[in-house]
């Protein structure tokens, strides 16, 4: 019998589950990431909502003692990952890296709730002063200069896109050493960051073990500190959705209202009039990128969409076949194949839909879901795709596609084979 899309999308769940974490994919991606784990849970929860809860308790259970939540959690050993934890250096256990990722924890462990309230109330209640924590790093250590800005361009989740040009720009990767990189191994060479880009990426982690992880070193004298549009937005969404998480369990929520409303009033920070979109900004000299990406979009997430964003999505939309392309196809640096400087990625429309459908643009989400669906119908779950002729790029039976397919995208197509 043929399996439907639906159980396909369960049995990579099952497959990458490694037991209280889930793989996003075997070989190119070999332990837990940030939030990947996030997304698996929302889809988890779909058929196995105690699973879902332990994917969100084991990502926690690395919390630092800052409150920071690392990007990657070293659960056992793969030599052949690179940059595994003897280049992270971070000291922790279990080992990890020692940067954060983009906050949607709490955004998902809301939706994780809404799907058993009742039965999932002790397992927020006992999660709910790890999110908070972790909501407070944010705020004082990553939001100092009002929107959040990152210290690594893997910190924002979008590795290599364009927005972070301009910084990188100012990285001296040519003293790094000799390395082998496991992911073009794995994947089209063509589709991945560039070896330049990566000698600049190693640097800036030998920088922070060189500093012994002194996130606020880091932020003031690092090679690299950008304000990004994607995580301040999801950010903003996410403290309003710990909000409604603490309120629902009586906890006072005065101090993530004071921090969602800071930093809300800092988004104007981020909008380039001559962009007309909200922008990514060089901290370090104040330009900046120039470049309309994909977190830019992610302005509906967190109720801050203007009319002249709209103009510029549905420019940027409307140039492309399959959901919103992950940087501005009118522009040189698009490459409709290349990690995060052009394809259509299923986790970024799912975010984005979240917001439309909030401000009432059903059709507009429904579009999205439909070309977001039609490109796991063709092709399966991959990591991402070109938004042109969807070809599948990325690794395949990756988790964080088929648990949007689970929560969102396949909605409309429950049985289809």
């Amino acid at each position: 019998m043929t399996m439907t899309l639906d159980d396909q999308a369960r049995r990579i769940l099952r497959m990458n589950d490694k037991g209280g974490y889930t793989l996003p994919t075997h070989g190119l991606y070999p332990y837990q990431w940030n939030w990947d784990s996030a997304f698996v849970a929302w889809g988890l929860a779909t058929f196995d909502i105690p699973r879902a809860w332990d994917e969100l308790d084991t990502l926690f259970a690395s919390q630092w003692n800052s409150g920071m939540v690392p990007h990657i959690i070293f659960h056992q050993s793969d030599p052949g990952y690179f940059p595994g934890p003897d280049v992270w250096a971070t000291g922790q256990s279990p080992e990890t890296s020692g940067i954060s990722q983009p906050p949607v924890a709490a955004t998902m462990a809301r939706l994780v709730w809404e799907q058993d309230k009742e039965k999932g109330h002790d397992r927020l209640k006992a999660l709910y002063s790890k999110l908070l924590s972790w909501h407070r790093w944010w705020q004082e250590v990553r939001c100092t200069h009002g929107p959040a800005a990152i210290i690594h361009p893997w910190e924002s989740g979008r590795d290599n896109c364009p927005d972070w040009d301009i910084g990188m720009a100012d990285v001296d990767g040519s003293n790094v050493g000799d390395y082998t990189r496991r992911d073009t191994g794995h994947v089209d060479t063509s589709m991945r960051p560039t070896k330049a880009d990566y000698d600049k990426y190693i640097a800036m982690v030998q920088f922070g073990v060189s500093v012994d992880w002194d996130q606020e070193q880091i932020v003031s004298e690092g090679p690299f500190l950008m304000a990004d549009p994607g995580i301040t937005f999801i950010l903003l969404r996410a403290h309003e959705d710990l909000i409604v998480l603490g309120e629902a369990l009586g906890e006072d929520t005065s101090e993530v209202q004071t921090w969602a409303n800071n930093l809300r009033s800092s988004v104007s920070g981020i909008w380039n009039p001559n962009l007309q979109a909200y922008d990514a900004r060089n901290l370090r000299t104040g330009e900046f990128a120039g470049i309309l990406g994909s977190g830019a979009f992610l302005a509906y997430l967190a109720n801050a969409g203007r009319p002249e964003l709209d103009t510029q999505l549905m420019r940027a939309w409307n140039a492309v076949t399959y959901g919103i392309p992950s940087a501005d196809p009118e522009t040189p640096s698009f490459n409709p194949r290349k990690y995060w400087r052009g394809p259509s990625w299923p986790v970024m429309n799912a975010l984005m839909a979240i917001g439309l459908k909030d401000a009432g643009r059903a059709d507009l989400e429904k579009r999205l879901r439909d070309e977001t669906a039609a490109l796991i119908r063709k092709h399966g779950f991959y990591e991402y795709f070109d938004p042109l002729d969807a070809t599948p790029c990325g690794g395949n039976d990756f988790s964080w596609t088929a648990a949007i397919w689970l929560t969102w995208a396949g909605q409309d197509d429950k049985g289809a084979a």
